[in-house]
């Protein structure tokens, strides 16, 4: 079976399209995964959602921060922003049934048949993917479960800024998600900065990208999005990865990674 892993979508329908197209993507033998943020900042947002949902035996998602924003306005815990082209889904008529199936999706996805995690931003280096597995699912549970609103009511923050194992309750969720969603630049102990969200050059004194750091625990490669201003690259990575976020809603390009070939396939935008 042949895996594409796409990077953001961020409603970029048409552009989705044009790379299923490339991609001669083929729903009865080959699976497509999507690195998070399907939503959000693109004039497609409703339709990108409808499609991976309506694909969905085929077509594998993570959540990205851009999705949890969606989850959680449409939960009544968070407001639309300026920028936020989310109100086509929240007026939908099915936008219930697609927002019961988002929030029972994952966090991270590991298939060892080819050698991959794909995670939204990244995974710290003290955690094996076995560990980060395991503290996806308590995330999941909550998402999935009668906690949901407490999360999402209290899921916007930067604090804590360190993951540490004796963390419990909604500060235990939230970091869990920051890590996973929201991590560019982080320190030695593992503290995230929020503050830096353009280019490496961006870094703050003593703080360095995510992948920067070797991984001790195990080599397995990941596959992550989140960060458009990487451009795909990853300079000075001491672990095996890929960036796939190419920017395609800041006129950049929408890439797939192809598994087991490992070969990269990128459209323009329309934007």
């Amino acid at each position: 079976m042949t895996l594409h892993i796409v990077g953001d979508l961020q409603g970029c329908y048409q552009e989705f399209q044009d790379l299923l197209e490339v991609l001669a993507f083929d729903d009865s033998d080959d699976e497509l995964w999507v690195a998070g943020d399907i939503v959000n900042r693109g004039p497609g947002s409703l339709e990108c959602l409808r499609s991976v949902y309506q694909r969905r035996d085929r077509i594998k998602i993570i959540l990205g921060n851009h999705d949890l924003h969606l989850l959680a306005v449409a939960h009544g815990h968070g407001r639309l922003k300026k920028n936020d082209t989310l109100a086509p889904i929240l007026d939908a008529p099915d936008c219930a049934e697609l927002i019961e199936w988002l929030r029972r999706q994952p966090l991270m996805r590991v298939d060892r048949a080819h050698d991959v995690a794909m995670v939204h931003a990244g995974l710290l280096s003290s955690w094996s993917v076995t560990k980060a597995e395991g503290l996806a699912r308590e995330v999941e549970e909550v998402l999935g479960g009668d906690q949901v609103d407490a999360f999402l009511s209290q899921m916007y923050g930067n604090t804590p800024s360190r993951f540490t194992d004796t963390l419990t309750g909604m500060d235990r969720i939230r970091a869990i998600v920051n890590v996973m969603t929201r991590m560019r630049f982080i320190d030695e102990d593992g503290t995230l900065d929020f503050a830096a969200k353009e280019g490496l050059s961006s870094a703050p004194d003593g703080f360095k990208p995510w992948f920067q750091f070797p991984r001790t625990v195990d080599d397995l490669p990941i596959a992550f999005g989140h960060w458009a201003a990487l451009e795909g690259r990853t300079p000075e990575s001491a672990i095996r990865c890929w960036a796939l976020d190419t920017g395609c809603v800041w006129r950049g390009t929408l890439t797939a990674l192809t598994l087991p070939d490992a070969t990269l396939t990128s459209v323009p935008s329309r934007q």
